[in-house]
Formats: structure tokens, C-alpha cells, sequence
């Protein structure tokens, strides 16, 4: 069964949308109110220049919420319960964002620039409404906005040599997470050690999104001596390599989720006296063990994919929900991410996912399933 979308006003092109129809994407969805290109018409071809090669995704749906002003470092830590103390111009940290009650509802990357400018590179929600909203409540100094940033993602075990192509071989001695104001040949842009797979490489911030289909170009003949080619954030690598997805693994209705259940613990301070939102639920939660815990799973066979989050099941009792699932081509297997009920997390035999009528017999694994 094939299914078409329908291009329109009411959702956002991205800088990159012409360049991306005239090089043959054949299949978008939409994320932050903007299409985004999903393939080009052989998704195993994109699969393995990511893991062999090198690709470029138009991610320009990753959209950048801008606080600037003198108090934009104070919300920025009012934002996250990750403690910012130490935080460098030109350094980048992965920030869980949680509500009052200590469910998360997004997981950006903050990008500092100055004490007075910040961005949180954010998956699919409306965070500026939230920042917004804080900050005048708070009746804090900082404007929140969001700035003409357009990320375009150069990743695979090549990348680097594109990137060295482009801006020349310092770029290798880049940290992860750390990102530079820059230009190329003109074309304003952000040059950050990041993106959404675990095959390395960079992200270009397009600040000037006219020149979308130049940079494009630019990067797509710089890369062509590596065999570059077109893509998209790849669901079966970012399972396989582990990789959290807001929106796939912890929706904000049905399936929420706490950073201790996904494993965010680490990153949330309970020690000091930082002041962020959700503090006093997330010390509550920290005080007894997360009732869930992440986990991966190898199914049985070859059950169709739903694209949906569906139950596991222990014994006819519904003890967990799986977020996605997909066919490892590496592994040879149907593997899949979800929550489970933490007394089974490391021993449950035996699990069922229900799919359409009929039952899968699934079993855990250590994530990541590839290092």
C-alpha cells in the first residue's frame, strides 16, 4: 500500500526542499511543522553509504529556539536539570528538558554562543511556546525566537573528508558537540561536530536560508569524490547504534516517559541548588527506582513494522509498550526499542509483541545491539 502527502501552505518548506525534489526525494514526513525528506527512492542504497560512505540529509526541521538576552543564560538553566556550570562559548551539551511534573518533553541540543545568546536545537515539539511562556512568567530579560537556521547533516564514516573538503583538514581536530561561526564562500553558517547518527560527521546551521540550494550544491560537489549522495536520518542505524527519538520513544501523550527511565540520570543534577523546573518531582522520582527501563529487543521472524507504538506482553499481561521497531540488515533480525517494567528489564523470557492480530515472540538485548 503506497501513500502520498500532500504539499501545502499550512506546513513549511525547507531551505533545501528544491534542491532536495530536483535530486529525486521520493517520500517526505513532517517534524516541527516542516516537510523533511524521508528517502530518495532506495532507502538500503542510503543505508549503506551512511554506514560505508557518506550521505547529506536536509534537516533543516530541526528547528533552533534562540534566547538572547541578558537573562538568557539564567533560562536556559531554569530549562533543562542538567547543570550548564562550566558550559564554554562554542560548546554544545545534550540537554533533557522535563514539564513540572518531571516527564521529559524534549531532548536538544544546547548550542552556547555568549552568556547572552543560546540555542536549543530541538526535536519535534513546540518549545519556543514553552521558553516563551517561562520567560514571561519569570518576566525575564531574554527574547525568544526563532532565528533563519537552516541545518544540513554531512554524516558517515566519510564525512570528515567532506568536511576537511570544505573547510580544510582543522575541522578533524573538532571535539563532539563543539561548533564554530563560520563561512563558505560567503554563505553564513554555524559548523558543529554533531548529528543524528553514530557513524560521526557534521552539521552545517545555514544562517541565511536563500542560499539553501548553494549550499546544497556546494557540499554535494565537495563530496561527490567520496561518493556522497542524498538521504534522510536513517530509523534502522539510529537502533541499531541506540539513539533516543523524542517522538518515537517518549511521546508526550500515551507514552511519556522520566529521564530515569531512559536513562538520563546521569545528566540531571540533584545535588546542588540549581533552581529548574520539575526539581521538586524529580527528586521525588530519584528517591525509589524508575518503575520502567529501556530495552532492546530481537523479534521472531519478520512481523510487519506498524510505525506505531504496540504492547509487550509477558504471559498474556501487558508489561511494557515497544516504541519501533525495524530489520537490522546487520544483524539479520527484527529489532526493536521500548520501555519495560524495571523488575523484568534484565530477565524477562519470553516476551510477545501483539501486531496486527497476531503474536511475535521477542527477547532482550543489551542495547547498544551494534558498538
Amino acid at each position: 500500500m503506497s501513500f502520498s502527502i500532500g504539499i501545502g501552505p499550512n506546513i513549511r518548506k525547507s531551505a533545501y526542499f528544491d534542491a532536495t525534489v530536483r535530486d529525486g526525494v521520493r517520500s517526505f514526513s513532517v517534524y516541527n511543522h516542516m516537510y523533511i525528506p524521508a528517502h530518495f527512492g532506495d532507502p538500503d542504497a542510503e543505508y549503506d553509504r551512511l554506514l560505508s560512505g557518506v550521505a547529506m540529509w536536509d534537516v533543516a526541521a530541526q528547528r533552533q529556539v534562540q534566547l538572547d538576552g541578558p537573562d538568557a543564560g539564567r533560562l536556559a538553566q531554569y530549562l533543562t536539570p542538567r547543570n550548564l556550570g562550566g558550559t564554554r562559548p562554542g560548546q554544545g551539551r545534550y540537554v533533557p528538558l522535563c514539564d513540572h511534573d518531571g516527564w521529559l518533553i524534549n531532548d536538544p541540543v544546547l548550542l552556547k554562543f555568549d552568556e547572552t545568546r543560546y540555542w536549543l536545537s530541538v526535536a519535534d515539539s513546540d518549545i519556543h511556546l514553552w521558553a516563551a511562556a517561562i520567560a514571561r512568567e519569570k518576566g525575564w530579560d531574554v527574547c525568544i525566537s526563532e532565528p533563519d537556521v537552516s541545518p544540513l547533516a554531512i554524516q558517515g564514516p566519510l564525512a570528515m573528508d567532506v568536511a576537511a573538503a570544505l573547510f580544510g583538514d582543522e575541522v578533524r581536530s573538532m571535539r563532539p558537540f563543539a561548533f564554530v561561526e563560520t563561512s563558505l564562500d560567503g554563505i553564513p553558517l554555524v559548523l558543529a561536530r554533531s548529528g543524528w547518527s553514530k557513524q560521526g560527521g557534521v552539521e552545517l546551521y545555514l544562517m541565511d536560508a536563500t542560499r539553501g540550494t548553494e549550499l546544497w550544491d556546494k557540499v554535494k560537489q565537495a563530496g561527490a569524490p567520496f561518493g556522497i549522495g542524498p538521504g534522510a536520518p536513517n530509523d534502522i542505524e539510529r537502533i541499531e547504534s541506540g539513539l533516543i527519538s523524542y517522538g518515537a520513544d517518549m511521546r508526550w501523550q500515551d507514552h511519556r516517559a522520566t529521564p530515569f527511565e531512559m536513562g538520563f540520570g546521569p545528566l540531571i543534577d540533584l545535588d546542588s541548588d540549581l533552581d529548574y523546573i520539575g526539581r521538586a518531582a524529580l527528586l521525588r522520582l530519584a528517591a525509589t527506582p524508575p518503575a520502567r527501563r529501556r530495552i532492546g529487543l530481537v523479534v521472531e521472524g519478520a512481523p510487519p513494522l506498524p510505525g506505531h507504538p504496540v504492547p509487550l506482553m509477558l504471559d498474556g499481561e501487558t508489561v511494557g509498550t515497544v516504541s519501533e521497531l525495524a530489520q537490522s540488515r546487520r544483524m539479520g533480525k527484527t529489532i526493536g526499542l521500548g520501555l519495560i517494567r524495571a523488575d523484568l528489564a534484565d530477565s524477562a523470557q519470553h516476551l510477545d509483541l501483539r501486531i496486527e492480530e497476531a503474536t511475535w515472540r521477542a527477547d532482550l538485548h543489551p542495547l547498544p545491539f551494534i558498538r
